[in-house]
């Protein structure tokens, strides 16, 4: 799995005019599964993104995580966090689990962050969206499951 976590201070997702999820302040997470992803992954990767101490404690240090500052989470799937440019210049997406692997998968990761005690917002699985967000800091951080 891969994930990218944006320290925001609010993002949103719509599907046409409706805002579907939304969050004044956490993290937006972008999130890609491959075909050999399962639980373990997933749980993971939850397990990651709840402890992952990048907001400021009382000296500016990042030192805090989502859960300490009482923030949320956006979580969106993006299967072209998979893409492979390495021929050409349109991207290949064979990397990328199909939607009937994927989409467990994502819930799984949107329910163990539930579970760890995190609002959690979703965007729609397999749908046009449109994301906005006004990240904090800015920060931005790659997590890919495979680099464990």
């Amino acid at each position: 799995m891969r994930a990218l976590a944006q320290r925001v201070a609010r993002a949103e997702v719509r599907v046409g005019s409706d805002v579907v999820g939304a969050i004044d302040g956490g993290l937006l997470v972008l999130l890609g599964v491959t075909h050999d992803d399962g639980e373990e992954e997933a749980r993971a990767l939850a397990d990651k993104l709840a402890a992952l101490r990048i907001f400021a404690d009382e000296h500016g240090r990042m030192n805090r995580s989502v859960r300490d500052v009482g923030g949320s989470v956006l979580l969106v799937s993006q299967f072209t966090l998979y893409a492979d440019l390495r021929k050409g210049n349109r991207p290949s997406f064979v990397a990328a689990a199909p939607p009937e692997r994927a989409r467990p998968l994502v819930d799984a990761v949107a329910e163990r962050l539930r579970a760890a005690g995190l609002e959690v917002a979703c965007g729609v699985f397999g749908a046009a969206m449109a994301v906005s967000s006004v990240n904090d800091g800015p920060v931005t951080i790659w997590l890919d499951t495979a680099h464990r």
